[in-house]
């Protein structure tokens, strides 16, 4: 992919719509949708990395309630020729075909590269990637599974949005403002991009997943981006072509 001239590539992940209550998610989904408005009209590509829902299921015939800010905004992306490709988090697994239907959006499940202006990026939303997290893994497995997904459909979308919201939030800090802190060599999706280098070389490395927003430098051709949140930090990456920068919605 090349470039248009005036053109740029933006990255962002970890919207969590819909938690930690209603009043305060609407908050954050308007701010979403100003900074979308904002990067539109030069905007070559967006790419939305994962937990843009806290969570989501696609019932097939029901939509879940609120988001219409938000999907309505997407929607005028892809109608004027804007792709947009969505990586599917640890939150929002379960989507299945109505955004690719409804918004022609493409829906992405695993870690891709991607060259754009001759620059080698490797992309995902950053969960169960990397050594240890066995459990994780182990849960991840099951959700992934199309016998367990088909049998969480057929729970009421009253019990089953109660039963995801509950187990969410029971464990979640950052919506108290508590962030992880930067391990650097120790961060699994550090291990992970370091492991990546051995055998291709990338100029970027971008990921959700963490919360926090890192520019860490694995050597001097290669850089590690995570993006942050829009939770306690509304942080973004624009590609220019020839640079990414990390920046923060104000």
């Amino acid at each position: 992919m090349q470039l248009p001239k005036n053109k740029f590539v933006y990255f962002a992940s970890d919207f969590h719509l819909g938690a930690p209550d209603a009043k305060s998610s609407l908050l954050r989904e308007r701010k979403v949708v100003n900074w979308l408005s904002d990067i539109k009209p030069n905007c070559a590509a967006l790419y939305l990395m994962g937990d843009i829902f806290d969570f989501w299921y696609d019932y097939g015939a029901v939509v879940l309630a609120g988001y219409t800010r938000l999907l309505g905004k997407l929607a005028e992306f892809t109608d004027a020729d804007i792709p947009v490709y969505y990586f599917t988090g640890n939150h929002d697994m379960w989507m299945f075909n109505y955004l690719k239907d409804e918004l022609n959006i493409t829906i992405l499940r695993k870690a891709m590269n991607l060259t754009i202006n001759n620059k080698q990026f490797h992309i995902a939303h950053g969960d169960g990637l990397g050594p240890g997290d066995g459990a994780y893994k182990l849960l991840k497995q099951v959700f992934s599974n199309k016998i367990c997904q088909w049998l969480f459909g057929w729970l009421h979308p009253r019990i089953g949005i109660w039963l995801a919201n509950s187990w969410s939030l029971s464990g979640n800090q950052q919506y108290k403002g508590q962030t992880h802190s930067f391990k650097k060599e120790e961060e699994w999706l550090v291990q992970y991009a370091r492991q990546k280098l051995n055998n291709n070389n990338f100029d970027y490395f971008i990921f959700g997943h963490r919360h926090t927003p890192v520019i860490y430098a694995l050597n001097k051709n290669s850089t590690y981006i995570n993006l942050g949140d829009w939770i306690n930090h509304f942080t973004y990456a624009k590609f220019n072509g020839k640079t990414v920068e990390l920046l923060q919605y104000t």
